[in-house]
């Protein structure tokens, strides 16, 4: 039997509300209380007033959002939401991978997960914005091999238990009997390959637990997904055990068009929302769509 498909809500960033404390636990606590699996809160360590970078998500090649918008730490705002929340997943959508140093952010995201009782879910994204990277001491060009090298990291620091901990010799990091506790409550966490290209199919593929492919559809979304499923393949992991998860609107989505999206492999939802940032609206909009989709309110 097929796993229902689970529906995510992405906490609205561009409404400049997702750091004020109110708003913000009010917000989640009624997406928990609708039946929806998760929150997905996105990352942006700084913006930049002046870029030259091209925005590939929008026609304008712009980011629409502002360089002085609030857009609170996505860990720092799971955290806080945590601790509002029973069992609401905490996902990232993305987190830019390459601006963490991987052994503080495996003890970083180990401590949530553990004090949430296991709820986070990150997806990780290389990085669109050359400017900002830059800005973290990261090389643009490197940003890709320098996520699989901290993927390994994640993995192997959350994995060991033995006595001499981890050594590690990579091309961005090293290091020799590294130990860090507490491990995730699963042992690991979810990590999904946030993007829409081949290069982070592939990625998925060979070092994810699934793809979040972004402004993708029709053939070149199927073209991904076996993408990939080849990459899971040769790296002789299995490529049924993978999620995809796809983008729709709260204010859209219903049951027909969520099958749609099933039937293209979707195993969630990522939904996004309008920008109101009156809460009581938005708490509408959630509702009315958990209705739509015949969610179990909690």
């Amino acid at each position: 039997m097929t796993d229902p498909l689970k529906y995510a809500v992405i906490a609205p960033v561009a409404n400049g509300r997702t750091a004020d404390p109110a708003w913000i636990t009010r917000f989640a606590q009624h997406v928990e209380a609708c039946g929806f699996e998760s929150l997905v809160v996105v990352e942006h360590a700084v913006m930049m007033s002046r870029y030259d970078s091209v925005y590939p998500y929008a026609p304008s090649g712009r980011v629409e959002l502002a360089a002085d918008l609030p857009i609170p730490d996505p860990l720092e705002l799971l955290s806080f939401v945590a601790g509002r929340t029973t069992t609401l997943g905490l996902a990232t959508g993305v987190l830019v991978l390459p601006v963490h140093h991987p052994v503080v952010l495996a003890k970083r995201i180990a401590t949530l997960d553990v004090l949430s009782g296991g709820r986070v879910r990150l997806a990780l994204g290389m990085g669109w914005l050359r400017e900002e990277l830059e800005a973290c001491d990261v090389p643009f060009e490197a940003r890709g091999r320098r996520a699989d090298e901290q993927i390994r990291i994640l993995r192997d620091l959350w994995s060991d238990t033995s006595a001499e901990g981890v050594d590690h010799d990579g091309e961005f990091f090293s290091f020799r009997g590294a130990m860090t506790w507490p491990k995730p409550v699963r042992g690991d966490v979810p990590l999904h390959i946030g993007g829409h290209t081949k290069a982070a199919a592939r990625r998925a593929g060979r070092l994810g637990n699934g793809l979040q492919p972004l402004g993708v559809a029709g053939e070149e979304l199927a073209a991904l997904v076996a993408t990939m499923r080849g990459a899971a393949e040769d790296a002789g992991r299995d490529p049924d055990a993978l999620e995809l998860t796809l983008g729709h609107l709260v204010a859209r989505i219903d049951e027909g068009r969520a099958a749609r999206l099933a039937e293209q492999g979707a195993t969630r939802l990522a939904l996004a929302m309008s920008d109101t940032a009156d809460i009581e609206e938005a708490c509408d909009e959630v509702s009315a769509c958990a209705e739509r989709l015949g969610l179990t309110p909690r």
